[in-house]
């Protein structure tokens, strides 16, 4: 297990719906004794309804800016391990705030691992319209060059939540000791 200590700032977790940024992330923040935020789930309960219907009755730009409000509530609290919807770090305003105030994580997994991850279950979406693979395809082609800007890159296309995990504490590890 590594050495890494507890965080001054907070642990952002982002990367395509599918990767594990959840899963991963309760499993990270009890390695590291913080909090674990689900951005999404913060949405539903600052709006009152799941993000689905936020979607469907008020279209993406409204949930957009639901989210960008709650993730900036979000990082002025204590360090916590936190994890975004997909879409969020695409949004200039909200990459700027992480880059500012917290650590950004991108977890990567090739889009057959994540077309298997996904189609376990009906609760995203962006995937209601069309071809799993076909939209994921999409939005990496679309999200990349922004995920692309976060601090710490890690596979988590490897198997297990656990290997990711490690990924995650060793690549801590190593920025902690460069600085």
């Amino acid at each position: 297990m590594s050495s890494v200590h507890k965080p001054q700032k907070s642990l952002v977790l982002i990367g395509l719906m599918g990767v594990g940024k959840t899963t991963v992330g309760r499993r990270l923040a009890q390695a590291l004794k913080l909090q674990f935020r689900d951005a999404d789930e913060e949405v539903e309960q600052a709006a009152g309804r799941s993000v689905s219907d936020i979607f469907e009755d008020f279209g993406e730009a409204a949930f957009r800016d639901g989210e960008r409000k709650v993730i900036a509530r979000l990082l002025e609290e204590p360090p916590m391990v936190l994890a975004l919807g997909g879409g969020a770090f695409v949004d200039e305003e909200t990459r700027a705030r992480i880059k500012a105030q917290a650590t950004s994580i991108w977890l990567q997994a090739d889009v057959e691992t994540l077309v298997k991850r996904v189609s376990r279950r009906d609760t995203r979406p962006l995937l209601r319209k069309d071809d799993p693979e076909t939209v994921l395809r999409a939005l990496l082609a679309k999200r990349q060059a922004a995920y692309a800007e976060a601090d710490i890159h890690v596979d988590a296309s490897g198997g297990s939540h656990h290997i990711t995990l490690d990924a995650i504490l060793r690549a801590l590890d190593d920025r902690e000791a460069k600085t």
